[in-house]
């Protein structure tokens, strides 16, 4: 049985701008290689009702997961919550229990634009975490996160557990003093002859000295160690320096 999929919609003009740098998806796809959900996808829109509905429809009928973040504070501009309700097909409700938390939380000094964090898609599954601000939610496959880093790490977290989950990927990465092009078919070989193990190869150059990054990925533990293997006997053939971790 295969695993669970799942797709990450950045939702932000910061991020298109440049003025920020995503913080989250390297996050959300660590911890979903923990669970045995495999990321497929990931895309980046703008605060657009019309973009977001097109990216969000696209990918929640393909995907097992959609994992959105960004877009659900309290300025005019954060239309995640409204246009993910569009998306659905239904209306934008107050919870009333998250009410009562923001209006503690802010101690008398709470406004109407900080209450619509309490708002979500009609028939949507608050997903309750410990902190203080105001929880994420979970409209079907649909899973609406904060932008921001530490939120978005706490919903996260209280999300995985309501996840199907499936056989966690095992990962073995060995870092050699060589040039990629040195490598290049006997990398090509010895996928051919492990199909079930994804093999990556990343260049990278470190003080003027050419050295590359081997990473074996897969979901069987024995045929991983086997292709990491052959990529050992490859760098013993050609000579080349592994670089201390």
């Amino acid at each position: 049985m295969s695993n669970p999929t799942a797709a990450i919609l950045v939702i932000g003009n910061e991020v298109l701008s440049g003025r920020v740098a995503d913080a989250n998806l390297n996050y959300i796809a660590r911890r979903l290689n923990d669970v045995g959900i495999d990321l497929k996808e990931a895309r980046v829109v703008r605060d657009d009702k019309a973009q977001i509905t097109e990216a969000l429809n696209t990918l929640r009928k393909v995907y097992s997961y959609v994992f959105t973040t960004g877009g659900i504070g309290p300025t005019h501009d954060d239309i995640t919550i409204a246009t993910v309700a569009s998306a659905f097909g239904v209306a934008v409700q107050r919870n009333l229990e998250v009410e009562e938390k923001l209006k503690a939380y802010y101690a008398g000094r709470v406004t109407a634009a900080a209450l619509r964090m309490a708002d979500y898609p009609a028939g949507a599954k608050v997903i309750w975490h410990g902190e203080q601000f105001a929880p994420g939610c979970m409209m079907e496959n649909v899973l609406v996160l904060a932008g921001q880093p530490r939120a978005m790490q706490v919903m996260l977290e209280a999300a995985l557990p309501l996840l199907e989950r499936g056989v966690p990927l095992h990962t073995r990465q060995v870092d050699a003093w060589v040039r990629e092009s040195q490598i290049a078919d006997g990398l090509a070989a010895i996928q051919g002859r492990f199909a079930g193990v994804d093999i990556g190869s990343y260049p990278y150059r470190i003080e003027g000295r050419a050295g590359t990054a081997l990473v074996c990925r897969g979901e069987d533990a024995k045929l991983v160690e086997a292709a990491f293997g052959a990529i050992g006997e490859l760098l013993s053939e050609v000579g080349a320096e592994l670089r201390a971790a």
